[in-house]
């Protein structure tokens, strides 16, 4: 028992270690003056799982697994549950975890802001859960920084690398679990747009 314990803190501290936000282009100097953003939430060729494959590939097989174990009323519920997690859980985790965590507010719904964000998934591994041994979701993000009024004009690139899904006991539901990747994410950005634009 004393020796499983010590493993899980051992990955979960190397898990903690390996996620960041890495500025690819761009710096936070032009969000200094700035109270407000909009979010837009794009969800379009992101790869799922240690072989990276598509979103259709992927509930195609996460049904076929839950119909084999729960039946076809399962699979749809799942089905489900994970457009409304991509449509609203995800989203709603990650504004509400960048509201608390900078004074620029945030919002998909604001619509004269000089600047909007814009959050894609590129890679998610959802984990598994398993009472006492789980492991954590894991999720990669491509967040660009555009001039509203200009989406042309980049401002900002920022990769969100290996943001986990956790909260320390696991979680059951892997869609809650990758829910937490958005949060994770989003907060992991906010300290760092506090950091830089504190005047």
């Amino acid at each position: 028992m004393k020796k499983t314990l010590f493993l899980l803190l051992i990955a979960l501290s190397v898990s903690v270690m390996a996620q960041r936000v890495k500025v690819i282009s761009g710096d936070y100097n032009f969000l200094k003056d700035q109270k407000f953003v909009k979010v837009v939430f794009k969800f379009e060729g992101v790869t799922f799982g240690k072989k990276k494959i598509s979103e259709h590939q992927y509930i195609a097989d996460r049904m076929e697994d839950i119909e084999k174990a729960s039946g076809k009323e399962e699979a749809e519920k799942w089905k489900a549950d994970w457009e409304y997690s991509k449509d609203k859980t995800f989203q709603d985790k990650f504004l509400a975890s960048w509201n608390k965590n900078t004074k620029i507010e945030a919002s998909t719904k604001f619509e004269k802001t000089k600047y909007t964000l814009i959050v894609e998934p590129t890679w998610i591994y959802q984990g598994w859960f398993a009472g006492i041994m789980n492991d954590p979701a894991q999720l990669n993000t491509r967040m660009t920084f555009v001039e509203t009024e200009n989406p042309n004009n980049i401002l900002m690139v920022v990769e969100g690398i290996k943001a986990v899904g956790d909260n320390v006991i696991g979680i059951p539901n892997n869609n809650d679990r990758i829910a937490e990747c958005y949060a994770k994410t989003s907060k992991m950005l906010a300290l760092k747009v506090e950091h830089y634009t504190k005047k």
